[in-house]
């Protein structure tokens, strides 16, 4: 792959997870603060991400996988991001809030497959190559929160004077940017051939169903559903909850989560080889449990160290359940159905199962409202913890051992 190509790609991962790093994160104090949005509201803004990752293979595989190159819809649907946002920037409650959000995360969440798609393109070894320009992302999603610590729009009297909007113009900006250099991205041609017929369950990933006739890939099938409505509390709930107990800079200090995101990538081929894929999924959901009771009893005083802890474990939490789990799907499918099972476990947790964590997520959270506006955080996230871990009890039971070849 050319230098000058690899800059390009590079730009453009930056670019990708600088915008959703720099107004995701900080979305639910935007909306509590600055909305007066109740936790259900919250969880309703959250969980257009789930619907556009359902909405997202339709996209790819009715349009951008036939009939157009893939860096001319990346570009289109970014300018379209970048004109939604702003409205999402001017909007002034909640009910006028919504409708933007919704729509742009549905022209944002098909990026996502578009930007990898246009990157193993240009790669002769995309295993060797694409990791150095998927850091990329991470760094750019690392330099927004820094960034908005730096410039201090979560800072609590700062997010209270409604200055968080400003990530939305941010983001705009950048959406902008980003769309325009597209357009000058090596081309993508359409995958699909010519006269080649595509089903709607193919599309879907309903063509791996059959997998779920295998005992452990069931077991992991719906582990993988139940285990996001815990990760949907981190999503929706970490934010508020740092800046509602005074932590400085909480955007920032989250950051750390990403950074952890990379050690744990390195050190995952050396722990998936020494202990095997089920102990490696079974540190990731306990991973979500300690993180949560670490949340639970951590403060902004002297107890913030198990604050910087619990977002320290993101690396496992993330790479040791989610990557993992890429790797044993990709494994049990095979050569046919590997794009299919991938589909199949995408949609079942970006879409299914976030879609039910964050409406149980904003749920607990108005139960949890205190007469004061504060929330009692310690119960908030001994819940997730506990399902956390009722989850990894029930997929140590009944999930066999197996041996699963990793391919670094």
């Amino acid at each position: 792959m050319k230098t000058t190509i690899k800059i390009q790609l590079s730009t453009m991962m930056f670019l990708e997870f600088f915008i959703w790093g720099g107004w995701f994160v900080t979305l639910g104090t935007f909306l509590a603060k600055n909305l007066n949005a109740t936790g259900a509201e919250s969880a309703m803004a959250f969980s257009t991400q789930s619907w556009g990752a359902i909405i997202a293979p339709f996209i790819i595989g009715l349009i951008a996988d036939r009939y157009f190159n893939a860096e001319r819809i990346l570009g289109v649907l970014h300018l379209i991001g970048a004109f939604l946002m702003y409205q999402m920037y001017g909007a002034t409650d909640f009910a006028a809030f919504y409708p933007y959000v919704l729509g742009y995360m549905i022209a944002y969440m098909p990026t996502l497959a578009l930007v990898n798609s246009i990157s193993f393109k240009q790669m002769k070894d995309p295993a060797k190559e694409f990791s150095l320009v998927r850091v990329f992302g991470t760094i750019g999603w690392i330099v927004a929160g820094l960034l908005i610590s730096w410039l201090a729009w979560d800072a609590q009297a700062n997010a209270n004077a409604g200055m968080l909007k400003n990530t939305f113009l941010m983001v705009a900006i950048a959406s902008a940017v980003l769309g325009l250099f597209s357009f000058t991205l090596p081309a993508t041609p359409p995958q699909a051939k010519d006269g080649e017929k595509q089903s709607i369950a193919s599309i879907l990933g309903f063509d791996a169903l059959k997998l779920l006739g295998d005992r452990n890939f069931l077991m992991f099938f719906i582990a993988s559903v139940l285990i996001c409505i815990p990760l949907a509390f981190y999503y929706q709930n970490a934010n508020p909850f740092l800046s509602e107990i005074g932590v400085a800079n909480p955007t920032g200090k989250m950051t750390i989560g990403q950074a952890s995101e990379v050690l744990f990538m390195l050190l995952l081929p050396l722990f998936f080889k020494k202990f095997g894929f089920k102990k490696t999924i079974l540190a990731g959901m306990l991973a979500w449990t300690l993180r949560y009771i670490l949340f639970a009893y951590g403060n902004a005083g002297e107890g913030a160290f198990m604050l910087i802890v619990g977002i320290a474990l993101h690396g496992i939490c993330y790479d040791f359940f989610f990557v993992s789990g890429q790797i044993y799907t990709d494994t049990k499918a095979g050569e046919k159905y590997k794009s299919a099972a991938q589909g199949l476990i995408t949609l079942a947790t970006y879409g299914v199962g976030m879609l039910m964590g964050f409406w149980v997520a904003g749920q607990i959270s108005d139960a949890y409202l205190l007469a004061d506006g504060s929330h009692d955080w310690t119960n908030i996230w001994l819940l997730p913890a506990a399902f956390a871990l009722v989850v990894m009890g029930l997929f140590a039971l009944f999930f066999k051992n197996e041996k699963i070849e990793y391919k670094s």
